[in-house]
């Protein structure tokens, strides 16, 4: 109804579940990448867990979209059933005929049994899924700890998913259970949103259905409020934002206020509720008592101020000998493009690439001395020298990492600058003589598009990775992947699988890559950086970069990294 009125093309609120507004929460990655790697090491039970609204429906959703083609899916949505009710469910959602009158534990087991030989000859997974398992009895939770007898000398044949609320947690724990407990080989608890991801989620879900970037419907007190009535729970998130939308949109307002808010909240939590006005718990009375106080110890205080603190001129304020002053010398050089000699050796820049590749390795601790071939020693070493073209800084901020820029000045001489910063309009560039700052516009005056990046690649790297692909690159991206999960084994070894594919995807997605499941310069270098490694060299000031030779590392403040976007 009011989608058109913001300029949306689809309702961003509805509670029905869609993966496509699956909103990646560090928590929800979690939970996504601990299934993808229960079903990747095949076998036993993974337990996914969380209160009502949480999102472990629109989860595990997401997971069977994700899925290697290769893989059979039983989902059992309605699991208030008895043995034998549940084995005949598997098997009609696996399309295993059966009579009508052979409904027997033995007779289902027997044809599942076989099922599942001949799916795994033929080179098939099978899983199946059961959502609110909650409702199981103890006898059908049994039954489904049997199924996963069903084996081969080297594999189990069945993976199987439980998916409820934290009284699953519960009853699992109990000691007639234990046996299935401890077959669970991949578990995770699914908690409620920050206020920050509250507010990314909606931002996230407002995004995909159609608003503009530079549009704001929820400002930030009301994305507050909205947090401390939802406690952070997705499902009450969308029922509020969405009659709040309505309620703003039969108002004829362009953006929500907080009028509008405690109103729908009345409206969807009852008049009398508490969370509907957080503040109703003092009672009137309590909150004047308060205001008065307040104002009274304002008042003592101005006058003991006055009386003690005695105001100063405006020349004694900006004289006072407690401020600091500045020595010329420290204040940082900004250098201006009218300033640089075209036909002159340029003071920021290097006569070659070589001098500016040693500069940058140095400024960067990768190395602690000058190399007579820094691409060729290097080489040697496990690390590369990209050489790389592009069209704008928005590209080049794409890869995040401190790079040699290829110059060309007004009078066509060659130059290279060793590129270590971009902060907003900003470049940071290293010399022999320290750090020096120009604005991108007058950088941009010469840089060619072209630009030397090194980096360390794996063993056995020749250029990106992709599915089907095999060798030792393959086996330390999978390892990559287990480190930065904490999980004790990969999704795949040498040969580059379905399933490596798919946490390649979600690590895409959650950086703000393009999401092609190829893992190239940009993942892998975005990959380093998670896991803080010092093959990954941070763009900021040279003065933020601490190396750690030991652990061989380099870390940098939060602040000074810039969002990756664009390319694998």
């Amino acid at each position: 109804m009011y989608q058109k009125y913001f300029g949306l093309h689809e309702p961003p609120f509805s509670i029905a579940v869609n993966p496509r507004y699956l909103f990646m929460s560090p928590r929800h990655r979690d939970a996504l990448a601990h299934l993808i790697y229960g079903v990747g090491v095949g076998g036993g039970f993974i337990l996914l867990s969380g209160e009502v609204g949480t999102g472990k429906t629109t989860i595990t959703r997401c997971l069977l979209e994700q899925l290697p083609e290769q893989t059979d899916i039983a989902l059992i949505l309605n699991p208030a059933l008895n043995a034998v009710e549940l084995l005949a469910a598997v098997c009609d959602e696996l399309h295993i005929g059966y009579h009508s009158g052979d409904q027997s534990l033995k007779g289902l087991s027997d044809k599942l049994h076989r099922y599942l030989l001949a799916n795994h000859q033929r080179g098939r997974n099978t899983v199946l899924l059961i959502d609110e398992a909650q409702h199981l009895q103890f006898e059908v939770l049994e039954q489904i700890r049997l199924l996963t007898n069903l084996e081969t000398n080297t594999q189990k044949l069945l993976q199987i998913i439980l998916v409820g609320q934290p009284e699953l947690v519960v009853m699992l724990a109990r000691p007639e259970l234990r046996q299935l407990s401890q077959r669970i080989t991949a578990r995770y608890q699914l908690k409620p949103f920050t206020l920050e991801e509250t507010d990314g989620y909606i931002r996230h879900r407002l995004h995909v259905a159609g608003l503009h970037a530079n549009q704001e419907l929820f400002p930030p007190r009301v994305v507050k409020h909205i947090y401390q009535v939802s406690k952070g729970i997705p499902r009450l998130i969308n029922v509020l934002c969405d009659r709040i939308l309505l309620g703003t949109y039969g108002q004829n307002k362009a953006k929500v206020d907080m009028a509008m808010a405690r109103q729908a909240v009345a409206e969807v939590k009852g008049e009398d509720d508490e969370l509907a006005r957080p503040g109703r718990k003092l009672g009137w009375p309590v909150a004047v008592a308060c205001l008065v106080l307040a104002a009274v110890a304002a008042l003592l205080w101005l006058q003991w101020s006055a009386k003690d603190n005695p105001p100063q001129s405006e020349s004694e304020t900006l004289a006072s000998p407690e401020v600091d002053q500045i020595p010329p010398g420290d204040v940082p050089v900004a250098v201006s493009a009218a300033e640089i000699e075209p036909e002159q050796p340029l003071q920021l820049f290097f006569d070659t690439q070589k001098a500016a590749l040693n500069r940058l390795l140095l400024a960067t601790g990768v190395v602690d001395a000058p190399l007579t071939n820094p691409c060729g020693e290097l080489a040697g070493k496990g690390w590369r020298c990209e050489t790389l073209v592009l069209q704008s800084w928005s590209e080049l901020q794409g890869f995040n990492t401190p790079v040699v820029l290829e110059l060309r000045t007004r009078g066509r001489v060659k130059a290279w600058a060793a590129l270590v910063a971009i902060a907003g309009n900003e470049a940071t560039v290293v010399t022999a003589n320290g750090e020096h700052r120009l604005s991108l516009s007058e950088l941009g005056e010469w840089w060619t598009g072209v630009f030397i990046l090194p980096w360390y690649a794996p063993s056995g790297y020749t250029g990106p990775l992709r599915w089907d692909d095999r060798g030792d690159a393959v086996a330390w991206l999978s390892q990559q992947f287990a480190r930065l999960d904490g999980q004790p084994e990969g999704l795949a070894g040498k040969h580059f699988t379905r399933l490596l594919q798919q946490r390649v995807m979600l690590f895409q997605r959650e950086q703000s890559l393009v999401v092609d499941g190829v893992a190239g310069l940009k993942t892998m270098l975005q990959l380093n950086r998670q896991l803080g490694d010092g093959s990954a060299l941070l763009v900021g000031p040279v003065a933020a970069y601490v190396k750690n030779k030991a652990e061989n590392r380099v870390e940098t403040p939060v602040d000074t990294q810039i969002q990756t976007t664009g390319e694998h």
